[in-house]
């Protein structure tokens, strides 16, 4: 049953005792990222700050921050179960007979019911802002770090559309507060709404945005996810809460916006107005540099009665996003396996923030096919961002880090199974020589055979054997271990 809004994604954490409530008055001005970061650390429950300085808003953090939450918030038993629907659509084929047509029903009533819908009326329009009245400053956005520039809005879900088709992007970039009617807009060069405004840009125009803070929770992760430019973000949401996204029009822009949103910012980005923005603590656990973006100006303010702010903390990991990240590891395995079908698993480990380190198994058939894979996988969409790849044999767990650094310390030859390459790199990653270009490495850690030039001999991994183990197994609970 998808959830009505985040109101009720939150009341079921609290019955579950996944939230905890916070009367204490504490600062936007990183108090609260203080205790967000330490409780996120320890794995610990979602956050609901009911008195913040500054403003009459509660704020909620962390409410992603664990595989339990996580696995709530897309309402699905387990990641890898949200992955075998996407195969299951993957795989529906053309019915040929009466019987097959009949088999298909069931799960095309499913699909009809997911796309989009429009209302004419919505809780995100209970109160409407305008004019002289527009003021960011009413809203309890974190500064989350010291070395931050400022305030920064970190779960925006921003919409735009194609100054040429239409179409709609919804992604989610950071905010950072200039006053009370500006923000600066992160979107990357690489980004679907960035495209949109160099498009807009070429024309002269401005392009219109709309933020919606606070949907429920799989509009919120939806706008993260790394779907191709012809698949609607909210329609990929209607999929994972198994029910149509309800959308209302912008007051003074020519968008929509989920109408169970806790607030909404409208408003446009200037043709070839930028502002110096950051720096800013980014997930990579460094501050990402500062730089000139486009300036958000906002023409409106719409926000339910009873809003809740909700705001993520990044940083060194494990934090919220850990989870998030985990969730599009498992999701869109499926859509990889389509293309590389030798792939048995994959791991994108928090330790490499999801876009540093790639971890994957394969079934090798032949040489070269190692290399194959690399680049391969750069060339899938974001995943050319991944800076080293690591190919491993199937039998390996690509989900325990420390077994993956074993094989690559055992199974590598530096000079023969090492490749490097030069091409695009995350914006935020700071040791490239220029800004989002530079090397990347694909290692081989799988068994090698005289078809790649290893004439010795390559010796099993240890391992005990089924009968003896069988035999411990047995009598395990009388050795008092």
């Amino acid at each position: 049953m998808a959830y009505k809004d985040l109101q009720e994604f939150l009341r079921l954490l609290d019955k579950k005792g996944e939230l905890r409530r916070i009367a204490a008055p504490l600062d936007p001005y990183l108090e609260i990222a203080e205790v967000t970061d330490r409780v996120s650390k320890a794995v610990g429950p979602a956050l609901f700050f009911e008195n913040p300085k500054g403003s009459r808003f509660p704020v909620v953090t962390n409410a992603f921050g664990s595989f339990p939450r996580m696995n709530l918030a897309l309402e699905s038993e387990d990641l890898d179960a949200l992955g075998r629907r996407i195969d299951d659509v993957l795989e529906m084929e053309k019915p040929e007979g009466l019987i097959d047509k009949l088999k298909m029903l069931p799960k095309l009533a499913k699909m009809a019911g997911i796309f989009p819908k429009t209302v004419q009326s919505a809780p995100c329009q209970d109160v409407v802002l305008t004019g002289d009245a527009v003021d960011l400053s009413i809203l309890p956005v974190l500064t989350t770090w010291p070395g931050d520039a400022g305030p920064f809005i970190t779960f925006p879900v921003v919409i735009t559309k194609d100054p040429e088709t239409g179409k709609r992007n919804v992604g989610m970039y950071r905010m950072q507060v200039f006053d009370k009617t500006t923000t600066g807009m992160h979107w990357h060069r690489h980004k679907g709404c960035a495209a949109h405004y160099r498009l807009a840009e070429k024309r002269g125009k401005r392009l219109e945005v709309a933020v919606a803070i606070g949907p429920d929770p799989a509009c919120t992760y939806a706008a993260t996810a790394p779907l191709p430019d012809d698949i609607d973000e909210f329609l990929f949401a209607g999929f994972l809460r198994q029910k149509a996204v309800e959308l209302v029009q912008c007051k003074t822009v020519d968008l929509q916006v989920p109408a169970n949103s806790q607030f909404v910012l409208e408003g446009y980005v200037e043709p070839g107005e930028r502002r110096r923005e950051g720096p800013f603590g980014d997930h990579t656990g460094y501050y990402s540099l500062a730089d000139d973006y486009p300036v958000f100006h906002v023409t409106a303010i719409t926000h339910r009665k009873d809003a809740v702010y909700p705001a993520t903390l990044v940083g060194q990991p494990p934090m919220e996003d850990t989870y998030m990240g985990k969730a599009t590891e498992r999701l869109f395995l499926p859509l990889i396996k389509k293309q590389l079908p030798e792939i048995t698993d994959m791991s994108l480990p928090v330790e490499g923030v999801f876009h540093n380190f790639c971890f994957v198994s394969i079934d090798k058939r032949y040489p070269g096919q190692t290399r194959k894979i690399m680049y391969a996988i750069w060339g899938l969409g974001q995943m050319m961002f991944t800076k080293f790849i690591v190919v491993v044999d199937a039998e390996v767990n690509v989900q325990n880090t420390a077994e993956v650094w074993w094989r690559v310390g055992n199974n590598v030859d530096p000079r023969r199974d090492v490749v490097i390459v030069d091409g695009p790199l995350d914006a935020l990653d700071h040791s490239a020589p220029m800004a989002c270009f530079g090397g990347k490495m694909g290692i081989d850690a799988t068994k090698k055979g005289p078809e790649e030039g290893h004439t010795r001999g390559w010796p099993d991994a240890l391992a005990m054997d089924p009968a003896t183990k069988a035999r411990i197994d047995a009598v395990w609970g009388e050795l008092g271990l």
